[in-house]
């Protein structure tokens, strides 16, 4: 895994288990409780964050085992792991693992400043450093027969789903099917505004439309793509999407931003049935997944 930058006489990377010979190991108390409370509230509201801990230490140094930090993309941070340049280090670090999504175990020797260590207290640290990025939501926009479905297949696949359409009997008649209570789904109805004032669209955000028709296309689209989302896809012909961006360029969509709409959504499998339909959307999902950043990936 990536390391940063050391000196000739940083410690190795150990890729044996547990600290190294000689090296303290983390005790099994109370340490960084407040830190990961902070954490857990950091994923619940989906916040990208990375966690570095203090795995291993020896002789003098400034934070013992168990000691946490949170270090946040911005390169701000919550707690430390013993300030300093060292910390310094850790945090651009930090800051590079929610990049690539990475986890990362770090070697630092605090012995000579002028040779380029980051310290002189005369230890060693061993710190790791785990990014957490919020899980991939998919947003189902238009809740047919297709809909449904892909609704259903997105649940047994993992992600967080949040489903609406702008009818609430069928929205109503998809909740009961599909049991959304405690099911990690969310079924929304009313206007597409108040559904992204419910679920906002993130960057861990991907949208797939199997709406009904270009009118509704053309009413909704304007505000998904004023959103991070990092992908939109639309279910329907490749005419009816010539047609549905014609208009939305006409009421003054740039090109650039209508370039961002995958339509017709799904790799071609020959499907036919709702569900094979989900599946070939699906595919396509995962496959821009596999091809996105690592830190846009859950």
């Amino acid at each position: 895994m990536p390391e940063d930058t050391m000196p000739k006489n940083a410690m190795p990377e150990d890729t044996t288990p547990g600290p190294p010979t000689g090296l303290t190991p983390v005790p099994s108390g109370t340490a960084g409780i407040s830190i990961l409370a902070k954490l857990m509230i950091d994923i619940e509201r989906r916040r990208p964050v990375a966690l570095a801990t203090i795995v291993a230490t020896n002789r003098s140094v400034p934070r013992r085992p168990g000691s946490k930090m949170l270090i946040y993309a911005d390169g701000s941070t919550d707690g430390t792991v013993g300030g300093g340049e060292m910390e310094s280090r850790v945090t651009a670090q930090g800051v590079a693992a929610l990049a690539d999504g990475q986890t990362r175990r770090l070697s630092y020797s605090l012995v000579d400043a002028a040779a380029g260590d980051p310290g002189v207290c005369g230890g060693e640290v061993e710190i790791f450093l785990e990014p957490h990025m919020p899980q991939t939501t998919l947003y189902v926009l238009g809740i047919g027969h297709v809909g449904q479905a892909v609704v259903e297949l997105a649940r047994w696949l993992g992600y967080r789903v949040a489903a609406w359409d702008d009818r609430p009997e069928l929205a109503d008649s998809v909740r009961e099917s599909v049991g959304v209570q405690g099911s990690g789904i969310e079924v929304m109805s009313g206007s597409i505004q108040e559904a992204l004032e419910v679920t906002p669209i993130d960057a861990n955000t991907l949208v797939v439309m199997t709406t009904r028709n270009v009118s509704l296309d053309v009413e909704i689209l304007p505000p998904l793509l004023a959103s991070p989302a990092p992908f939109i896809g639309i279910m329907g012909s490749t005419r009816r999407w010539e047609i549905t961006r014609q208009k939305l360029a006409d009421a003054g969509q740039s090109e650039a931003n209508l370039n961002r709409v995958h339509s017709p959504i799904g790799i071609d499998v020959q499907a036919e049935t709702p569900t094979e339909i989900a599946v070939s959307i699906l595919a396509e999902v995962i496959q821009h997944l596999a091809n996105r950043p690592a830190n846009l990936k859950s």
